[in-house]
């Protein structure tokens, strides 16, 4: 997604950025994973090998479309 830094500064406006509380959350999620009520892999869009890496990374810095989550084997 595009980010006109200059505009947005220049309008006064500010970010601010924080961590999600994993630890907050992990036991509840792995209970979900472990009972078959979430399905966290649906988010994964290709699972390719480690020598496709850089063709992988192009596809996702250029938000090409359904390249959402990459996986790397060695």
């Amino acid at each position: 997604m595009p980010f006109d830094f200059g505009s947005f500064w220049f309008k006064g406006q500010s970010i601010r950025t924080g961590q999600a509380n994993v630890k907050a959350y992990n036991r509840q999620l792995a209970r979900l994973i472990a009972t078959d009520k979430a399905h966290p892999a649906s988010i994964i869009s290709h699972r390719l090998s480690l020598a496709e890496g850089p063709e992988a990374y192009r596809h996702f810095d250029d938000r090409d479309a359904g390249w959402t989550k990459v996986i790397l084997k060695p």
